[in-house]
């Protein structure tokens, strides 16, 4: 490896990033911000570390990509904030190969009124929600199929292994009224993992137009096998009969995807960048069943980033901005659909921008 190095190092980091998607669509270990813009004058290294800070506020609801704005009018809407580090390890190895280790360390808050005293309950019925902990663990091994300390345009693979290391059973109390609380199953946008084994594949491309100017593409998919995790969805209550009926009374494993394409820009150490990125979780997994409650859907961002590069390593901000929000129609919802024979479609909350900012360290 010569003057490349740093290029092909980060574009494994910023192609694999865990990223929650904005809001209760549940987006976990999915693709994150991409930089192909680092600096070709970087010496060689064999281990590079990141630090990476994500955060995000959803309260705007959509039913497929109409938004609810009476919900936000009348006070309901559901509030998430969604705050997670994740910790990267890189091992680069010889003849493109490179190995990958990435730990998330989550913590969010969720603020509601229809899982507590009611939404008709007034301000005294909203209460809070959290959970904090490890997240689901990814394992990657990466390769390049052409040279990149000489390649102007590559391409690479990568494949993974996901773990369930998250608690995705992870429990805090509702708050039913002034003497009655119940210990349950938080809502499954704030769990900490989904309870699933799951296998990553990943194609990461860049071509550089010239010494200032790339273009990067990704595509990412996270195949989850199994069907359910086996988490009640009740919050600490009784199982209703609708959701046995339309088999939304436990918690789904989904599998998930996401789309980036873009450009970067090279100032000397800065680097700027604009791109578009598609993050979505399927109705139905390509493997196994799709029972389950999930909340399908996916949002399509603009999302430009900065990168600052400093001696043996950099600096660097993302905000994707949703441009297209789309809750689309579960498999419960169909289910409910066929029964009732009135088109059935439940709603997410999304948020407005993502925050992601963060350090990398080579060594």
């Amino acid at each position: 490896m010569k003057k490349i190095v740093a290029l092909a190092a980060s574009f494994i980091f910023f192609a694999s990033l865990k990223v929650h998607a904005q809001g209760c669509v549940a987006v976990r270990s999915t693709g994150g911000v991409c930089m192909l813009g680092a600096s070709h004058d970087t010496v060689k290294t064999n281990w590079e570390l990141y630090a990476n800070n994500r955060y995000f506020r959803s309260y705007r609801h959509f039913v497929g990509t109409k938004e609810q704005k009476q919900r936000v009018e009348a006070g309901t809407e559901v509030i998430n904030h969604s705050y997670s580090l994740d910790l990267t390890l890189l091992r680069q190895l010889h003849n493109g190969w490179s190995l990958g280790f990435n730990l998330p360390v989550n913590a969010n808050i969720r603020s509601s009124m229809y899982e507590h005293g009611g939404n008709g309950g007034g301000a005294d019925a909203r209460h809070k929600t959290h959970s904090f902990g490890v997240g689901d663990i990814r394992l990657t091994v990466y390769k390049w199929l052409l040279d990149p300390a000489t390649a102007k345009a590559n391409v690479q693979v990568g494949l993974g292994i996901k773990l369930p290391t998250g608690d995705y059973k992870y429990q805090d109390y509702f708050i039913k009224n002034d003497s009655t609380r119940l210990l349950g199953p938080v809502d499954q946008s704030i769990q900490l993992g989904d309870g699933g084994t799951g296998f990553t594949t990943e194609l990461n491309a860049y071509y550089n137009i010239s010494h200032k100017i790339g273009l990067y593409g990704n595509v990412y998919y996270l195949f989850n096998p199994r069907e359910q995790n086996g988490v009640s969805t009740s919050r600490g209550g009784a199982t209703s009969a609708t959701s046995l009926l339309y088999r939304s009374d436990v918690m789904s494993v989904p599998d998930q995807y996401m789309l980036r394409a873009g450009v970067n820009v090279n100032f000397n150490k800065l680097t700027i960048s604009a791109g578009v990125r598609n993050e979505c979780v399927p109705a139905r997994d390509v493997i196994g069943g799709s029972n389950g409650f999930r909340r399908p859907g996916y949002i399509i961002s603009a999302e430009p980033g900065l990168q600052y590069h400093i001696r043996r390593g950099m600096l660097y901000a993302f905000v994707p901005v949703a441009i297209v929000r789309d809750r689309t129609q579960s498999v419960p919802d169909k289910i409910r659909t066929a029964v009732t024979g009135t088109y059935a479609k439940g709603d997410a909350a999304f948020a407005d921008y993502l925050v992601n900012v963060g350090v990398a360290i080579q060594f």
